[in-house]
């Protein structure tokens, strides 16, 4: 028997049920809205076919599979065992379950990652949401403190906000542990980072390793002192020497503990410093290791190592340093440059020179994991080796006392150049675990780079390259930074101000995929004004009347202040200034953003409102020709979008809709950058809700699911889902619009409850699916949510009234259904005329029939004639004339309409209209859709 497979929070809901909770108990206990815990229960329902929250209770205890969206995070496994710090073990894990914020504070080498995990394994059953470790090594810049705790929380960009907007929304709810492991090195990034994050996410607890405090609110300094002493042959620090020098082959004797516990009080109980030592012990015994020692300690003056416990642990790394030949001590301090796990062969292109040949890395690196000096780490594309953070700072400064450090950083910044160059080339199944294996060395070999004068060249090139790299690993937001960074590497050459306009128009198409309005208007302007610099005065007018164009298309992106309507006439008036050459794509620029500004395409808050319509559509037309003969694909779809707005002010749904869909037909064709990258996305959203708009549900599915499944989306459900649902909802699937309202809601919450135009009708559409349901309470829920996702004029005169209505008549309310669709067409068409004039246009002349309104008969000559064409909302006139003259067979007719139609809703519903024989079926077909009985239809009044 096959088990089933739920999600991990389905499973959390399970057990509960295992105890009998009810919703709102179980909605506490796991800190999730009781809507939600409704979802679950329903989706489970399903999925374990069973009839009942009994018998749900029945399999709590039984197998079953959960998948998660996001990958769990786990801890590293050490491949040693931990020894000794019991007292402090047992302090720091109570520290840990009490307080918000714990450090564990202390020298390098003195332990503290090891007690840490140590220490989070033992407390990791207290926390709901389990442990995440992170570990900032890697991390070179401080502002990306943030970007490395999601991408270990598994936690993505989303469109509208940075990454540490999006980590703190996703973790707000959570109750977890997070460990942040080597803060030292980007204390300045932390600590901001840490306060800001324990303030908005109350569950989450943080267990820091630092070698000071971090100066956090919250925080509690746990101080990590050297292993102890006391005890001598039976110490803490004498055990980890006896189980380490066991493990690389000859235990010591008893009789010679006491010496070993005189040697690690010489090294001041430090864990590496005693760890060094043992791995020496099978070669030169413990003599060896004690003249080793005594010979080779050097006391170092100035700054911190001043301080004894770090002249110890500096003495073992000089000292094991000394005992290597003079090539593997090249090897060791060349490898530095590493930041991440590297492979022999890396390793020779960076360290394989004078006086060290490249065939003998390979040798070489097995030498130094032999010595303890490296780890070495097996993957599936080899084996990797990986020096600790301080013998990589040991190493690096060996590096600089050779005279090596600028050759070796170089030939690493090569390196990393030509590792850009391979991923931007290939793809393959592998190539995000290619890219995720070298992103930490490419942006450390950037940051260094970019603050050489003499490497800005290489700079910029790794720039761009990281830029295109993180945008197609989905790194939205590295993706826009990276390209505004080699815009600014750039334009420090005064000939090279052309690439930096470049640059900032693939940033403001990373900032379209972000639903970022604001950066993609000020990207835009700086583009323009780089490019004036660079003396191209055509590619300075595209980029202003890119901008304005963007100030009205993608106004209800703005996080901030929209544009005022005369900065951007300010802004396409300076775009028209001649630039003494007859562009045709200035000239398509040009007619897009009058399209937009001028005759209002996009219906923008900032628009005029006395545009007419048929100006609006030749206004639009003459954009979509002049990008056609540019030639730019983008461009076409661009202008293609204005015309299919425009069609839908001037009433002409399928004409909107052919203009939505030809743009994705453009595109796909495309080559893959971020403004086309953007354009789809935009593209697939217009055709599924244009298709739902001429009555063509399986093609808004279609569309929709595409929309659904984009990477870019991933991180944003709601967007991702809106058209989806209302396909399904208006289709009558209610158990796909139930599990995607899920992951909807969870997605608005966490995205902190953004408005668009978009997220009204998706959220009112699930509001109606719980009104056909009968779940009134559900029902006012979600109508309490699409008055804080969308604008309350089109709920009141648009999508709600479409919603609202379908409820009213499903439950016989045909005069509060009249009431609600009451205005002509005319008198709410801003609102209509996009996508819901048929559905209004029918089923106010349906409710008029089954009110019995005098004028019903006009109602529906006059919806005929507008929806013609229209699959559904020809149906529903044709149902409702039937209803009027009590056809029988006309009436039956309809409903093979709406089956072909794939909306299985107003089938049954049309069975249940034709009463006698048909009811039955149409009662059945509603139940195994979910959905409520209809009321009795109360016999039909006829009005002349």
């Amino acid at each position: 028997m096959s088990i089933p497979v739920i999600s991990a929070r389905e499973a959390d809901v399970l057990a509960l049920l295992g105890e009998h909770l009810s919703n709102a108990e179980m909605a506490a206990r796991l800190f999730i809205s009781v809507r939600t815990v409704e979802s679950h229960v329903s989706s489970l329902l399903r999925k374990l076919e069973v009839p009942d929250r009994r018998a749900l209770s029945r399999h709590a205890g039984e197998p079953t599979r959960a998948e998660r969206t996001r990958p769990v995070p786990a801890l590293p496994a050490p491949l040693t065992a931990f020894v000794g710090r019991t007292r402090e073990r047992g302090e720091l894990a109570a520290a840990v379950t009490e307080r918000r914020l714990v450090t564990a504070v202390g020298l390098g080498g003195v332990g503290k990652t090891r007690l840490a995990l140590a220490v989070a394994a033992d407390v990791a059953g207290d926390f709901a949401d389990g442990v995440c470790f992170v570990d900032l090594v890697p991390v070179t810049d401080p502002g990306r403190v943030g970007a490395a705790v999601a991408a270990a929380m598994g936690v993505g960009e989303q469109p509208g906000r940075g990454i540490d907007d999006a980590l703190v929304a996703a973790l707000a709810d959570r109750q977890a542990l997070l460990v942040v492991d080597n803060c030292e090195q980007v204390h300045e990034g932390v600590a901001p980072f840490l306060e800001r994050l324990l303030v908005a996410c109350p569950g989450i607890r943080v267990l820091a390793t630092s070698r000071a405090r971090l100066m956090v609110p919250f925080e509690w300094v746990f101080p990590v002192p050297p292993l102890s002493r006391v005890g001598g042959g039976a110490s803490e620090a004498a055990a980890l020497f006896l189980e380490r020098a066991a493990a690389v082959g000859r235990a010591p004797a008893p009789a010679e503990r006491d010496r070993i516990a005189e040697l690690c009080e010489r090294l001041d109980g430090m864990a590496l410093a005693i760890e060094l030592a043992a791995a020496r012990w099978s070669t030169l015994g413990l003599d060896g290791l004690t003249a080793g020692l005594g010979d080779q300690l050097r006391i170092l003056a100035g700054g911190p190592r001043a301080d004894g416990r770090h002249r110890s642990v500096r003495a073992v790394l000089d000292w094991s340093h000394d005992l290597l030949e003079p090539r593997d001590r090249a090897l060791l301090r060349r490898v530095s440059a590493f930041v991440a796990p590297f492979t022999a062969e890396a390793a020779a292109e960076v360290a394989g020179f004078a006086p060290l040949e490249t065939a003998a890395v390979a040798d070489g690196l097995g030498r130094l994991a032999e010595q303890s000096l490296l780890a070495v780490t097996p993957s599936d594309t080899g084996t990797r080796y990986q020096a600790l953070e301080t013998l990589r700072q040991y190493g690096t400064e060996r590096l600089t006392d050779a005279g090596e450090l600028d050759d070796v950083r170089s030939r690493h910044l090569a390196w990393c150049l030509a590792g850009a160059a391979g991923l931007r080339e290939g793809g393959g199944t592998d190539w995000r675990a290619r890219f995720d294996a070298v992103a930490e060395d490419l942006r450390a070999a950037l940051t260094w780079s970019a603050g050489r004068p003499e490497q800005r060249a290489d700079a910029c090139r790794l720039a761009l390259s990281l830029a295109e790299l993180t945008f197609t690993r989905n790194l939205l937001g590295e993706a826009q930074q990276r390209y505004e960074q080699v815009a600014s590497l750039a334009a420090a050459a005064a000939a090279a101000s052309a690439d930096a306009a470049a640059a900032l128009r693939q940033a403001a198409g990373v900032a379209g995929c972000r639903r970022l309005g604001d950066d993609m208007y000020r990207l835009h302007r700086a583009a323009a004004e780089a490019a004036r610099r660079a003396g191209d005065a055509a590619g300075a007018a595209r980029d202003l009347a890119a901008a304005a164009t963007a100030a009205y298309r993608f106004s209800s992106t703005f996080t901030g202040r929209v544009p005022p309507a005369d900065e951007v006439t300010g802004l396409l008036a300076a775009a028209r200034e001649p630039t003494g050459d007859d562009d045709p794509a200035v000239e398509a620029a040009l007619a897009l953003a009058e399209a937009a500004v001028v005759a209002d395409a996009f219906g923008a808050v900032q628009g005029a409102p006395d545009n007419t319509a048929p100006d609006t559509v030749v206004c639009a037309e003459r954009a979509v020709e002049l990008a056609r003969r540019a030639g730019d694909p983008v461009a076409r779809s661009a202008a293609l979008d204005a015309l299919s707005g425009a069609r839908s002010w001037a009433g002409e749904s399928f004409a909107a809709a052919a203009a939505a869909r030809a743009r994705i037909d453009i595109l796909t064709s495309a080559p893959s950058a971020p403004a086309r990258t953007h354009e789809l996305i935009d593209a697939l959203a217009m055709a599924a809700a244009t298709a739902v708009g001429t009555g063509e549900l399986s093609a808004a599915r279609r569309w929709g699911s595409r929309l659904a499944d984009r990477p870019q989306l991933a991180e944003v459900g709601d967007h991702a889902t809106s058209w989806l649902l209302v396909a399904d909802a208006l289709a009558g699937h209610t158990d796909a619009v139930l599990t995607s309202s899920v992951r909807f809601l969870d997605a608005w919450e966490q995205s902190g409850r953004q408005r668009s135009f978009s997220l009204g009708p998706a959220a009112a559409s699930v509001a109606m699916i719980h009104g056909l349901r009968g779940d009134h309470e559900a029902r006012a829920t979600w109508l309490t949510i699409t008055d804080r996702t969308g604008s309350e004029q089109d709920h009141r005169h648009g999508h709600g009234a479409v919603f609202d209505t379908m409820v009213l008549l499903h439950h016989g309310d045909t005069d509060a259904a009249l009431e609600r669709i009451a205005p002509e067409p005319e008198q709410v068409w801003k609102w209509v005329c996009w996508v819901w004039l048929h559905w209004y246009t029918a089923l106010r002349a349906e409710a008029a029939v089954l009110a019995g309104h005098p004028d019903a008969r006009g109602r529906v000559t006059a919806a005929r004639a507008v929806v013609a064409g229209n699959p559904i909302a020809s149906a529903l006139v044709d149902r409702a004339e039937a209803l009027l003259d009590g056809d029988l067979p006309r009436l039956l007719a309809t409903a093979s309409a709406f089956e072909a139609a794939d909306c299985r809703y107003q089938w049954s519903r049309t069975l249940l209209l034709a009463g006698g024989e048909h009811a039955a079926t149409g009662a059945s077909a509603l139940a195994d859709l979910g959905l409520a009985p209809m009321a009795a239809r109360s016999p039909h009044r006829r009005r002349r």
